[in-house]
């Protein structure tokens, strides 16, 4: 199991979804949202590599994405599932062993623009 380490960026883009969530779906769905973000992030402490993890070298050395969508029903709780999920996880294996959460972004916008410099 490797330490997860979320980037800045990647913080603030949990408020950022969770807000939005809220806002627009109520309370209810925010922690549903919230639910889906911790399993999913758990999931790829264990396996890095689990199915729906997709190596995207284009984007810089190590980088790889993970749509929610995949721990979508690993996340059903007593207040349901999400129902579309439309995030994704931008991620690294650290060279000091720790997954290091970058972004997580929609999965409509162009990953690379919203990336850090490399």
């Amino acid at each position: 199991m490797h330490v997860l380490r979320l980037a800045r960026q990647a913080e603030e883009d949990i408020v950022t979804i969770l807000s939005w969530s809220l806002k627009r779906f109520g309370e209810t769905a925010k922690r549903r949202y919230e639910t889906l973000l911790t399993v999913a992030l758990c999931a790829l402490c264990d396996n890095f590599e689990r199915y729906g993890s997709i190596a995207r070298p284009e984007l810089g050395e190590g980088i790889r994405t993970y749509h929610l969508r995949y721990s979508r029903y690993e996340a059903w709780g007593l207040e349901g599932v999400v129902g579309r999920p439309r995030h994704l996880i931008v991620y690294r294996l650290a060279s000091d062993g720790e997954l290091e959460v970058v972004r997580i972004l929609h999965d409509r916008m162009e990953i690379r623009c919203h990336l850090p410099l490399a």
